[in-house]
This record gives structure tokens, sequence and C-alpha cells, in this order.
């Protein structure tokens, strides 16, 4: 390679190692990178990702590290010949061993993490999730409590075309529903999952982890979340037409919040059982059913 290409390589670099720099703060803005969640699985999934990633870099450093070396110390340019050989048994063994060795590096912290996220034994809270078209059903088999978890209305109304209300106006459009699943912090809860049409998959990135529900079967997950919050997810698996419409929203509260929530759910599910088994009148249903 002349000179001025090789002038014009090193500029061509400068340029690109300039513009990242430039455009760094944008790109924090952007969280390219991995959310680190709000339960220790999640953070440990983050871990594993950096420490994965540090290697994936430090090998392509060294890999084009040596390429460029060679390349630019060897070139024909400056009378170098070629060394004539056609095997070598020690360079073979060397870059044989030495990624197996890089394998199994990986693969001890990374299986460590795996059993963990698959072991759902010794839950406080065992909670059944069923997705519908398009609709959530939370179960509390602890509690024999449950309920249906939609879209909320608003996102609902503002979805539709000619409707009068621009999505930009709603809060966490398309993020939030009409009941959330209410967990306590602190305590290890076990979902089972299922689905009762299609096959969906129940999403909240700050949990860690994503569990196919696929209508016949029952897959197992866990969590435990360390904070307080709102946290989000959606329907992972394209499950129709209106899959964009199937929110997920966690509200983990504190235990004496938790308790004092499933007393109140409880107490509306007793009731709404009475009103079942009374006898309604004409007047009453028609009321009832304009509601």
């Amino acid at each position: 390679m002349s000179h001025s290409n090789w002038k014009r390589l090193w500029l061509g670099l400068l340029g690109t190692g300039l513009g990242l720099g430039l455009a760094a703060p944008a790109m924090a803005d952007w969280a390219l990178n991995m959310p680190r969640g709000a339960t220790a699985i999640s953070n440990e999934v983050y871990d594993l990702h950096m420490l994965i990633l540090g290697i994936c870099c430090l090998i392509a450093i060294v890999v084009f590290g040596v390429m460029i070396v060679s390349i630019f110390l060897h070139r024909k340019s400056r009378g170098v010949e070629p060394a004539q050989f056609h095997h070598s048994t020690k360079a073979e063994i060397i870059w044989t061993v030495i990624p197996i060795l890089i394998l199994v590096g990986m693969a001890v912290p990374a299986a460590e993490t795996l059993v963990r996220m698959e072991d759902t034994r010794n839950a406080d809270i065992t909670v059944k999730v069923t997705g519908y078209q398009w609709k959530w059903r939370y179960d509390y088999l602890d509690d024999e409590i449950g309920f249906y978890s939609t879209l909320d209305r608003a996102s609902n109304a503002a979805r539709r075309l000619n409707s009068g209300i621009q999505p930009a106006g709603v809060d966490n459009y398309l993020l939030d529903v009409d009941n959330p699943l209410v967990l306590p912090v602190g305590r290890k809860i076990e979902f089972l999952i299922t689905a009762d049409d299609v096959i969906h998959s129940w999403w909240v990135p700050d949990f860690g982890w994503k569990r196919d529900a696929i209508p016949g079967f029952v897959n197992q997950a866990w969590t435990l979340i360390e904070e307080p919050g709102t946290y989000r997810g959606q329907c992972a698996e394209l499950c129709g037409k209106d899959h964009g419409f199937l929110p997920i929203v966690v509200n983990a509260v504190t235990e004496e919040e938790y308790a004092a929530w499933v007393s109140t759910q409880v107490a509306s599910a007793e009731d709404q059982q009475d009103e079942n088994q009374r006898l309604w009148t004409r007047a009453e249903l028609m009321q009832h059913g304009q509601g």
C-alpha cells in the first residue's frame, strides 16, 4: 500500500473516532445497552453480558491488531519475502487449545446463571399467567383471586382511526393496562405461564427473562423484585393482528401494601360472588348491562 493510501486510511480512522466520540452523549440517550433490571437475576444477566462482550472485544482487538501489524510490517512494498511452510503442529495445538479454554471460561458462569434462572423451588407466591387474544389473566393460586388485564381505555381509544385522540397525549401509550399485576418486593414469585388460544410470550425486560405461553403447556419462571416500582413489558410473540396491544404492567409494592391489596381483592371477590348468586330484577339487569 502506498504512503498516500496509508495516510487516507489513518485520516479515515481518525474521523470515525471523532464522530463516535461526539455521538457518545446521544448514544447514551438511546440506551443501546441492556438494562440492569430490578431483580438479582437481571443483574446477573447484565454482568454476564458485559463479561462476554468484554472477552469478545478483547479477542477482536488482539486478532485485528495482529492482522494490521502483520500487514503493515510484512507488506510486499517493503521487500519482505513470505515464509515457506505448509504445516505446524505447534500452531494447530495452540489455536485449538486457546479457543477451548476461552469457551469453557465463558460457559461456566453462563451455566451457573442459567441454573439459577430455572430454579423455581421454595417460592413464596405462585401466580398463574394465561395469555389470550388480547389480554392476560392472572390467578393468585395461594389466595384464590384472579382477574383479567387488558389495554387501558385511553390507549385503546387513541389507537383507533378517526378517534380524534392523539397517541402523543396518552401517558404510556400502548404500555398501560386497566388491572396491573401486583407483587410484593423481597419475596420469591413463581410464575406458571400458559395460553388459551395461540402462542404468546410473557416478557418484562426488568426481570431479565421471558417465557412462551403455549396452549396445552405450562412453562415455569420466577422472580424476586428488589425495588418497589412499576415495571412494563409486552407480549414478545407475534400472536396476531393486535399483537402490539397486549402490554404487561407489574406494580411492585411493599409487603404491607401487598397484604392490604390482597385483602381488598378477596373482599371484592366475595361481594361479586354474592351479587352473582342473588336474584336480580329486570330493571337492575338492564341498568347493569347498560353500565
